[in-house]
Formats: C-alpha cells, structure tokens, sequence
C-alpha cells in the first residue's frame, strides 16, 4: 500500500486566503460529502472552521470525513 500524494488548495475563508493541505483521498471524501448535502467544498470547509476550535483545520478535516462515513455506514 502506498501513501496519498498531499495536495495544497486554497480558499477564502472568513475573508481570509488560506491553504490546506490534505491526502487527495480526503479531498475526494470532502468533496463527496459536500455533494451529498448540496453544498460547494468551500462551504463544508468554512463550516468545519467555524466548529473545529483550536484544532488544526486540516486535522479536523480529515476527522470530519471520518465521522461522516462511520455514521453513514450505522444507517
């Protein structure tokens, strides 16, 4: 098994221009969530800020995603 390359992305949030850095298999699970809900990636991005704290954005990312497919997977 080998590592996903880690991508860099920028977006705007919170007026602000920031870069995260994520395996591209948690870009495609992000963007798959966001699909799902109807919601671009910057939202479900800027909504993860909002909640995270003081966790780094991109660990709760990958937390997020997480989270989304183990309570998916209960229904």
């Amino acid at each position: 098994m080998h590592a996903d390359p880690v991508r860099k992305r920028s977006l705007t949030l919170a007026g602000h221009r920031t870069s995260i850095s994520l395996e591209d298999a948690f870009w495609d699970a992000l963007q798959e969530i966001a699909a799902a809900r109807g919601i671009t990636m910057t939202a479900l991005v800027r909504e993860v800020d909002e909640a995270r704290g003081i966790t780094p954005l991109s660990q709760s990312l990958r937390v997020h995603a997480l989270n989304w497919y183990r309570a998916r997977d209960r229904h």
